[in-house]
């Protein structure tokens, strides 16, 4: 298998363009190619500028999780923290966890920043929303967000080859008429769901406001876990 690096944008495209299939870490595709056969060629963007970046406001999508700092929201640095072990956290990488696993950790966390990812095909690179992202798997070459106010990441405890843990995301935004918006995102099971609603403060109002989107159909745990996240959020802002 030739595995290809590409330095620039241009390059990148070309590289889609001969076949060369995208991949991070290889955490989640090696056991996959040992077993079925490994590609011609392979495409890694950790030497593109425009994947390896880490900002206030942007993550690139070769950045390895372990490499997600204080740069970036609280949400995302302890959700990428939660990733598995220190070794899989040293490879894996941030693409790989929102376009190519299952369990997308990160999907959450960047729900709640109301983030938008950049991708690339053969025309070039373009900004797509996330459920595009999750629903086509296109080649990411980051996410961006607006910065909130303040932010929080729950990951219940999980049991090794268990069910995958409940999650719960929050932030806090500042909106143009000067109020304040709520996001709120879960992963109950495989399932990502997600709603906003204007951040009151009173923390009822704000509770059944969010009863009416589509976190209102979790199960009562989950409901009760978001309840105490939002609280505690609505609490710091």
């Amino acid at each position: 298998m030739l595995l290809r690096l590409p330095t620039s944008l241009s390059e990148a495209r070309r590289c889609l363009a001969e076949g060369a299939v995208p991949v991070g870490g290889a955490t989640l595709v090696w056991a996959q190619w040992q077993r079925d056969g490994f590609p011609e060629q392979a495409m890694s963007l950790r030497r593109l500028p425009e994947a390896t970046v880490v900002d206030a406001e942007t993550l690139g999508a070769a950045v390895l999780l372990h490499q997600v700092d204080d740069r970036v929201p609280e949400v995302l640095r302890r959700a990428a923290a939660s990733v598995g072990t220190g070794a899989v956290r040293r490879t894996a990488t941030v693409g790989g966890n929102i376009v190519g696993s299952t369990l997308r950790c990160l999907l959450p966390p960047a729900l709640v920043l109301d983030a938008r990812a950049t991708v690339l095909d053969h025309d070039g690179a373009y900004q797509a929303d996330l459920a595009e992202v999750v629903a086509k798997r296109p080649l990411m070459l980051d996410i961006r967000w607006r910065r909130p106010l303040v932010s929080g990441y729950h990951k219940a405890p999980g049991e090794l080859g268990g069910p995958p843990p409940l999650v719960v995301a929050t932030a806090v935004h500042a909106e143009e008429d000067g109020g304040r918006r709520l996001f709120t995102a879960v992963r109950d099971g495989d399932e990502v769901v997600s709603g906003s609603v204007p951040a009151r403060a009173d923390a009822g109002r704000v509770l059944d406001a969010l009863d009416g989107t589509a976190l209102g159909g979790l199960p009562r745990q989950a409901r009760d876990v978001v309840r105490r996240e939002v609280t505690d959020i609505l609490d710091r802002t």
